[in-house]
Parts: structure tokens; sequence; C-alpha cells
């Protein structure tokens, strides 16, 4: 048989498994969908829509519910002659400044592809640079009302922009500061709590009109989340009882994602695809969630590793060393002065601290550690800890540094080697 068949003994249909797949309903989020639904229903009594801000971690159902109640939304207008509904969708990410996400819709409604290019199917799209923001403002704005009727405009990922948000104070207000023939609504959504803590005192009162926070799924959650799509994406009777749990528990104890959470199912299932092409049972068990866990959790330092100096390399290794003895969480300063004994260790000079405390900004952005705010009887002060896994760590640094297997054994000796 040659090496390409479809022959499969686990998996139906992987599709179902990965988080753009859009099930018929969102498992879940019946609250947050009636609370969303709500601040949407000024659209179909004709009135000005409200502002809606979305806020949550990633991979907790909050663009997957835009979708649904948008394309539910716009079927029911389509019933009312005095509603004119368009939606005009944006992700922002690579947009970092207001004058980028302007520039971006612009071009998204001049596009061919869009629904809406016919009534600006003069104008030609615009460059991301050279012009003045107000002119890029100004084409927006025109843009819109020739467009016309109600416009929502979805803002997927605005954090992106970080502090310049100039462009969610004026949209918002286009209308009446503008004197547009136009109705429009800005939905922002973003996986930074931070962002939304952090936006302008202005911003906050045009914005943020109707908030609705998508909490983290807890474990029970995600394993109905993950009953329902194994139920179509694999064949029967090829789960072991334990491993949905699992997959749920690894995730709810993370960051309570259901993209994660599939994610681990669907490498599981990869796995134990493989073995059972290779002759073995067909089944998904406990010991393929782990063994998935442990290799996400290695490409994913791999990844944020081919973004760190040497030096960089050197700091992961101090805290993997620290996590071997049992001594992380750590502060930056205990963490420096390991890092200065490695390095003399290794023949080579160590950074000054500030470039040390660097690169643990760095590590933590990647996801490979975690920063942990902690108060002291002299203030605060940050401890760093690894957010992966020792062992996925480890193995990960070897190809950089040679065989560790001197941190594994303190590892084993602590009772920390996962």
């Amino acid at each position: 048989m040659g090496r390409f068949n479809r022959e499969s003994f686990i998996i139906q249909d992987k599709d179902v498994l990965r988080d753009d797949y859009q099930p018929e309903t969102l498992e879940e989020r019946d609250e947050e969908l009636d609370e969303y639904a709500a601040a949407l229903r000024p659209v179909i009594q004709g009135w000005q829509p409200n502002n809606v801000f979305l806020y949550g971690v990633t991979g907790v159902g909050k663009t997957a519910a835009t979708h649904d109640l948008l394309e539910e939304l716009q079927e029911s207008a389509e019933e009312y002659d005095d509603v004119d509904l368009n939606v005009i969708e944006l992700n922002c990410t690579g947009c970092t400044t207001s004058y980028q996400v302007a520039v971006n819709l612009v071009n998204e409604i001049r596009s061919p592809s869009h629904p809406l290019t016919t009534v600006s199917s003069s104008r030609e799209p615009m460059s991301e640079t050279g012009y003045q923001q107000k002119r890029i403002f100004n084409e927006l704005y025109n843009d819109l009302e020739s467009v016309g009727g109600t416009i929502l405009v979805v803002l997927d990922e605005i954090d992106n922009i970080g502090s310049d948000d100039d462009i969610l104070y004026e949209l918002p207000r286009a209308r009446s500061q503008l004197d547009l023939n136009v109705k429009i609504g800005v939905i922002g959504i973003s996986n930074d709590f931070k962002f939304r803590e952090n936006l302008s005192p202005k911003v906050k009162d045009t914005l943020c009109e109707e908030e609705i926070l998508f909490p983290p799924y807890d474990a029970n959650e995600l394993r109905n989340i993950l009953r329902q799509r194994a139920d179509i994406a694999l064949h029967s009777d090829v789960l072991e009882s334990d491993v949905i749990p699992l997959c749920a528990a690894f995730s709810a104890q993370d960051s309570g994602s259901a993209r994660q959470a599939l994610r681990l199912l669907r490498k599981a299932a990869d796995i134990a695809e493989n073995e059972a092409m290779a002759g073995g049972e067909a089944k998904i068990t406990e010991e393929h969630v782990r063994e998935a866990e442990h290799q996400i959790q290695r490409q994913q330092v791999v990844e944020g590793m081919h973004s760190l100096t040497r030096q960089g390399q050197y700091v992961l290794l101090t805290v993997c060393q620290l996590a071997a003895e049992g001594e992380t969480p750590e502060r930056t300063k205990l963490i420096y002065q390991r890092y200065q004994k490695i390095l003399r260790n290794h023949g080579t000079d160590p950074l000054k601290r500030r470039r040390v405390h660097d690169h643990l900004s760095d590590l933590s952005l990647h996801g490979i550690l975690r920063l942990v705010d902690s108060t002291g009887g002299r203030g605060n002060y940050n401890e760093y800890e690894l957010d992966v896994s020792l062992s996925s760590a480890l193995d990960a640094l070897e190809s950089e540094f040679g065989d560790l297997t001197e941190i594994r054994e303190t590892a084993k000796r602590h009772q920390v080697l996962d």
C-alpha cells in the first residue's frame, strides 16, 4: 500500500477539531449570547446601534459568537424594509496604529471581493503610508456615507493598536460630529484585559457603551465542547473514557481556552492514528494526550527560541535549573545571580541585570515563562516560573547546550520533573 491513502482508523473529519470550524451552535455561551443579542437589538428597531466591547482571553468564543449573531442579525434585517444593515469586519493583527486601522477599513470597503464595493467602485485602494491621518479618516467617512444605512464595524483583536486609540473615539462619534447620513456602531473585540483598562477615558465613554466579558471555560464546559466535536470528528469507540476529561483539565488549568483544548485533542488523535496505521490499537488513550501535551509545549519552546539570542537561551537555562531545584517562581534578582554563575561556568561574560530582565520579559511574551506578581515586606516585585513543562524546555535546550542529564537528575531528586 502506498504512503498516501484515505484509510483512517481514528479520525473521521479532522477539520471539525480545528478552532476555525463553525459548529451549528456555540456551546456553553448561552448567557453571553443573550447579553450580546440584547446589545445588538436596536439595529432591528432601526435605531442607532450600540457600541459593544467584547473582551476575554483567546479561544473563549468571542469571534465565533460575533459571526453567529451578525449572520442571524443580517437575516432578520432583510425582513424589514426600513433596515439597511451592512457589516464591515477587520482583523487588526498587524495594525499598530489608528492610521493603519483606518487605511485597512477603507481598503476593505473598496476591495473587489467585498459586497460593499459597488458603492465605492470608482475609488482606488489607499497605500498605508504617505497621507495625513485626517485625510485617511475623511476618506473612511466618505466611504461609510456612500455605503449608507446602518453599518456595524467589527474590529477584531483591536488591542494590537496599543495606546493609539483615536479610531475608537472618532468612529462612534462620526455621525453626530460630521452630520453623516449613516448609523455607525463599533464592535471591538480584545484578547487583552489590560487593553480595556488602559483605554483613554474619552474612548471608554464611547466604545464601551455595552461591555461583555467572555470568561475562560471551566473544565466541565470544555468537556462538553470537546464531546460535541469528537462525536463528529472521530470514529465511534476510539476514545478511552479519560481522554476528554484530561484534555479539558489541561486547558482549564492553563488558559480556559477551547482552542487549546481542541489542539490537544487533535494532536493526540494524530499520534494515535499514526500508531494505528503502523498496526497498533485504534484507540486514543491518556498516554496519547500526555505525549501530545509534551510535543505541543516542546514546539512552543523551540519556536520561541528562534527569536532568542544565545544570552536569551542562557536565561531560559537558568530558570530551568532553578525549576529543577524546586526554586521557582523566583525573583528577578535571584535569577540574575544564578545566571551570572552559569555564565562564568561556561566561560562567558554575563549581561547587565537590565538586559537579563528584558530576556525574561521576552520569554514571558512567548509563553515560555510566566510572570508572577508578588508582594513582599519591602513592596511589590516580579517572580518568574516556567509556563511550559520542565521536560519540554529541557528537550528544546538540549539542541543548543547538549546533554542536560544533570539538571534532569536534580529535578527527579526534588520530584519536580513532569
